[in-house]
């Protein structure tokens, strides 16, 4: 889970570097976080299909090679445009590491312990932003930004040969489809609790994304900050995404689970607004970081422990895929909207924005779980 976005972390930690080498400009340092989650976005449902098909293991052994591959194009691009092609081969990794991870999970740990797991597989991602925030952003220091980025490449292709010899083997992949499945083709688009967590998942996902892209170039920029101190808060950020996504995760139980991504989005709305408010008192911007790790990115986490909930029978794979759609859209759309305020300096109006993003979330889920409360408890759904 570190790998699958661990390029656009260090993209957005390397930000102030990038532009004031004039590799990239604020406005194209967000189309790169458009690029990769378009591509992820377009790729997850069919990259549930494939992980169904094909098997976890199989599928983190890719995963990890492109992952390896993509960072690899970022350390060696001239410029822009191979730059950008890069993040959008990364695009693959996001697409397959939510399915992926969510079906090993359902196969091999016992309902009752799902959610802490999921929690701890999850703060994965926020633990790919501390690398790039604090050790990767220190070894740049000395190396530069480009040595800094193949040495995670040369760390993604290990991981790849440990994922391959340490996982159990995927069954055989099927040909051709039984005759006679035991339940109906999945759904084009997603559906009832599906549908809800993608669409909670797309405004969710655009807030974060405007967080991960902007807020180191925002501590340089408008803060006076370093570029290392400026990283930090990317870092600062995963290690409070990593304890709130394993904290929120555990206490995701059926009946309850339901109500936590409305309250954890509300939460996200003032940390949003410390930021704006960083303007005038600058160490609030430590206090804003960690915040929208415990709420914002946490909420996410939560998310996927429903939906293995929710899951059908044999589509754990799929279902994640579409909600990983829906979160990969709104990381898509949310830096283009917040770019033109980075443009012009304008960083208080774009937190605003992204505490309108939060507050959608919020009132999106909210709408949800008192729907799911009126309708009674489901079991949860067995992998």
């Amino acid at each position: 889970m570190a790998f699958s976005m661990l390029q656009l972390f260090l993209l957005g930690a390397f930000g102030p570097r990038l532009v004031d080498q004039s590799v990239l400009s604020p406005t194209l340092l967000g189309l790169t976080t458009t690029i990769g989650f378009g591509a992820a976005a377009l790729l997850s449902p069919v990259g549930g299909r494939v992980v169904d098909r094909a098997g976890p293991r199989r599928s983190l052994v890719a995963l990890l090679l492109v992952s390896g591959a993509a960072l690899a194009l970022i350390a060696a691009a001239p410029g822009p445009g191979l730059l950008l092609a890069a993040v959008a081969l990364g695009g693959l990794p996001q697409a397959l590491a939510n399915p992926a991870t969510n079906k090993a999970i359902l196969a091999a740990v016992p309902p009752a312990r799902r959610g802490a797991v999921t929690g701890m597989k999850q703060s994965g991602v926020q633990l790919g932003a501390f690398a790039a925030g604090l050790p990767l952003a220190a070894l740049a220091g000395g190396i530069g930004w480009r040595g800094a980025v193949w040495t995670a490449a040369a760390a993604a292709a290990a991981a790849a040969l440990w994922a391959h010899r340490a996982l159990p083997a995927d069954p055989p992949v099927r040909s051709a489809p039984p005759p006679a499945p035991p339940v109906p083709p999945a759904p084009p688009v997603p559906r009832g609790a599906i549908a809800w967590l993608a669409v909670f998942s797309f405004f969710l996902g655009s807030g974060i994304a405007s967080v991960n892209t902007y807020v180191a170039l925002f501590g340089a920029r408008e803060l006076g900050m370093g570029p290392a101190a400026a990283a930090a808060l990317v870092a600062v950020l995963g290690v409070a995404g990593i304890a709130g996504r394993v904290g929120w995760s555990r206490a995701a139980r059926p009946g309850r689970a339901e109500r936590l991504p409305g309250a954890l989005a509300a939460g996200a709305v003032p940390a949003a607004c410390l930021l704006a408010a960083a303007l005038y008192v600058p160490p609030l911007v430590w206090v804003a970081a960690v915040a929208v790790g415990v709420f914002a990115v946490s909420a996410n986490a939560v998310s996927m422990v429903l939906v293995m909930q929710r899951a059908a029978p044999g589509r754990a794979g799929q279902d994640s895929g579409l909600v990983a759609a829906g979160f990969f859209a709104g990381f898509a759309v949310g830096p283009p909207l917040f770019g033109p305020f980075a443009e012009a300096g304008r960083y208080g109006q774009g937190w605003l924005l992204v505490a309108a993003e939060f507050a959608a979330a919020g009132a999106l889920a909210t709408a949800w779980a008192v729907r799911e409360r009126r309708r009674g408890p489901r079991p949860e759904a067995p992998a």
